[in-house]
């Protein structure tokens, strides 16, 4: 894209990248997108994308079969994925060696790899298209739009699909009190996990009368399991930037920070390429297109702290100072970084933007969703769910359509149990709440929260105890320790979990263990305290009898405490092999084999699970 001066210049070249990208896709031969976000590229998509490129280069078809990077697919547990244009063939979990195959049959022969195709799981059907495959199905594409088929490095692309389109549509038709007034009527909402109205937050900031104002997008992620915020800025760092010019221009900003965590590489390589290229066009920077509205945008790389999700203890770390939270108030809009109004959003509410400003698209948006959550939610799925992966899915979908339609059901067939939404600072939902329309209110009144869109599925395999404990032990990990409440409860309602899952509480631990939570969350500074003893209140309350068990009859239903479980070998059904014994790594296992049955030394068993595994005869029982 040539450099751009003037609102008029930049619409025709929005126009003529349009074209360009229906010509790449329909008319220019074979195009290949390979999914290029950090966990596909964990899963070998570099190497996949090499031999392609190898096996193009020794044909000399490079005029006719293009070979791209995209970004995240969304359907995590299937990738690598290769999505085949003009046709719109999607192949799934593509190693390198596969590559050949492609391109001999499809590519070249312009026929299909049936092999590699997705097929459903628990009805056997194949899809050869992404919209035909049920996982998309019931999704609703607007901070992740147009599932992954751009370059995230192209600007022309992201154009080609409308990109920007929003931004000319503010620049040139409203005022800043315009923008902040459609952003509170399109009922948008903070996607960063407390929901507060965006636009509200947008006009405290607007009437400061300090000339001086920050933007800044928080992509500091923490949640275990989380990774919405990261995919979206791999696969299309633009329309992050889009959003923050919006905002930018509504509150007066001058400058911006994107605040990333370090664990996030491939994210900040990516927005840091789209922002060298925006003030190459000099779409930022001084005067953008003629207009008078000014602003830059620069990358803050966080040492990925879990607090620095805090607004307040994310500018000290942007300040250069230990990433810890201040009281409040003085909010950030009226007093944030370096003093001055601060708005901060995270990537969703900005992604969420483009689609919200486009002509007509203020309607649309308002259309979808509930009465008070309006749009769609980007979830993490994960945990023991079939389809592990990224979804974006209107408000008002329910629990049961994300877990069983879009999710595919629980691996293994197994029992559903819970699912955690919200993360640290949520609660666990259970069948009773499968019916549930997802929003920001329902969940709250169910006893947990969106949060940032992490959702981890929990099978009838999970102990509740354990899942208390795991977010307790993160959260004392990552507490900074600047308020006591926090510092110091945290830790006492861990060890108070650590004796349930030990067989060694009373029940009055529990009465105990209510008392903190509630003391903590009252006085806690900031709202990692606040909301850290969420999933022990919400465990205690809807899997009780999971907690008794554990203190009364010094059993864990799920068998995964170890000072609760023990491993039988069964005398009877013994084959007296011993391969129990050789693989076991304390030598706890006796016996002669092939004339005795085997025996575990409870006393020295460190309850691995080695022998349960080990054994190819299933007699070895967990109990």
């Amino acid at each position: 894209m040539q450099q751009v001066t003037n609102i008029a210049s930049f619409k025709q070249i929005l126009v003529q990248s349009k074209q360009d990208y229906q010509h790449l896709l329909n008319e220019s031969g074979k195009v290949v997108f390979i999914c290029g976000d950090t966990g596909c590229l964990a899963s070998n998509a570099a190497l996949v994308k090499r031999k392609f490129d190898e096996l193009v280069q020794a044909d000399g078809l490079q005029n006719k079969i293009r070979i791209l990077y995209a970004g995240c697919f969304g359907l995590c547990s299937q990738g690598p994925f290769v999505k085949v244009y003009p046709e719109g063939t999607l192949y799934r979990l593509v190693k390198p060696t596969d590559a050949a195959l492609i391109y001999e049959k499809d590519l070249k022969g312009n026929g299909i790899v049936e092999s590699l195709l997705f097929k459903d799981a628990t009805t056997g059907a194949i899809y050869k298209t992404q919209d035909q495959i049920p996982f998309y199905t019931k999704q609703k594409a607007i901070a992740m739009v147009d599932f992954a088929t751009i370059e995230p490095d192209s600007i022309d692309q992201y154009m080609g699909i409308g990109g920007y389109e929003a931004l000319i549509n503010v620049l040139e038709t409203m005022k800043s009190e315009d923008v902040i007034q459609m952003a509170l009527n399109s009922g948008l909402r903070g996607r960063g996990g407390g929901g507060y109205p965006t636009g509200v937050k947008w006009r405290y900031a607007r009437m400061q009368g300090d000339p001086e104002k920050y933007l800044i997008c928080n992509l500091d992620e923490g949640d275990p399991g989380a990774f919405m915020d990261r995919a979206i800025a791999e696969r299309t760092p633009h329309i992050i930037l889009e959003g923050m010019m919006i905002a930018a221009y509504a509150i007066g900003a001058i400058r911006g920070f994107i605040y990333v965590r370090a664990e996030y590489p491939t994210a900040s390589t990516r927005l840091q390429t789209a922002i060298d290229l925006l003030r190459e066009k000099q779409l930022l920077g001084e005067n953008i297109l003629g207009t008078g509205f000014s602003f830059d945008v620069e990358i803050r790389v966080g040492a990925g702290a879990f607090v620095c999700g805090e607004e307040t203890a994310l500018m000290a770390s942007i300040e250069g100072k230990r990433g810890m939270p201040r009281s409040k108030p003085p909010f950030p809009a009226v007093k944030g970084l370096w003093g001055h109004p601060t708005i901060i959003n995270n990537v969703e509410t900005f992604a969420n933007l483009p689609y919200i400003f486009k002509p007509g698209g203020l309607a649309k948006y308002q259309a979808i969703g509930t009465e008070k959550s309006k749009g769609t939610k980007v979830f993490s799925l994960a945990g023991k769910i079939k389809n592990v992966g990224l979804v974006e899915v209107p408000m008002g979908t329910t629990l049961r359509e994300l877990i069983f339609d879009i999710g595919g059901g629980i691996e293994n067939n197994k029992k559903f149990k819970a699912i955690q939404t919200g993360g640290p600072s949520g609660g666990c939902l259970t069948e009773d709440d499968l019916d549930t329309p997802i929003d920001f209110d329902n969940l709250i009144a169910r006893g947990s929260m969106m949060g940032s869109g992490g959702a981890i599925v929990i099978d009838e395999d999970n102990c509740m105890v354990d899942v208390a404990r795991f977010y307790l032990e993160f959260i004392c990990d990552e507490s900074c320790g600047k308020c006591s409440p926090c510092r110091i409860g945290t830790m006492r309602m861990k060890e108070i979990l650590d004796k349930i899952a030990s067989g060694k509480a009373e029940m009055a631990d529990l009465d105990t263990l209510r008392e903190l939570a509630i003391f903590i969350k009252d006085a806690s500074l900031c709202g990692l305290g606040q909301t850290a003893p969420n999933p022990v209140l919400s465990t205690l309350t809807k899997f009780y009898d999971e907690y008794k068990a554990h203190i009364i009859d010094k059993t864990c239903p799920a068998k995964v405490c170890k000072d609760l479980i023990k491993y039988y070998i069964n005398p009877e059904t013994c084959k007296k092999c011993g391969i129990c014994a050789i693989h076991c790594p304390v030598n706890c296992i006796t016996g002669v084999r092939g004339k005795e049955a085997f025996i575990i030394n409870q006393d020295a068993c460190i309850k691995c699970g080695t022998c349960l595994s080990s054994c190819p005869f299933d007699v070895i029982r967990k109990v």
